[in-house]
């Protein structure tokens, strides 16, 4: 099995650009376990982007069944949908990091058991 000794990407110390990446596989580790890491990290970040588009699209949503005059009982909805947003977002973003931290938490332990 092929063996990576450096990581293959060069990630700079800026935390803004690290946003899901908390490991630096610099350790001997299988390609093949490096690459399904990143690949549940990628669909992670992907998940917390929805999350934050339903989020915005409820928004957007709430505020424009506020500007509807004719139609004052659909106020209810506009609060509805601002609550619903609100909450989307909470869970995307309790999610991710949930994940993450149990991603991190998988890979520490692969590192312990691999020097085993």
């Amino acid at each position: 099995m092929k063996r990576i000794t450096k990581s293959p990407l060069k990630i700079k110390k800026m935390k803004l650009l690290r946003f899901g990446r908390d490991f630096q596989p610099d350790e001997d580790i299988i390609l093949r376990d490096y690459l399904a890491i990143e690949r549940t990290r990628l669909a992670n970040e992907r998940t917390l982007l929805s999350y934050i588009r339903s989020s915005l699209y409820l928004l957007l949503g709430g505020i424009a069944f506020f500007q509807l005059k004719g139609f004052p009982n659909f106020k209810y909805l506009a609060v509805l949908a601002l609550v619903f947003s609100f909450i989307f977002f909470v869970i995307g973003v309790y999610r991710f990091t949930l994940l993450k931290k149990s991603l991190k938490k998988l890979y520490y332990n692969f590192e312990k058991q691999d020097k085993e």
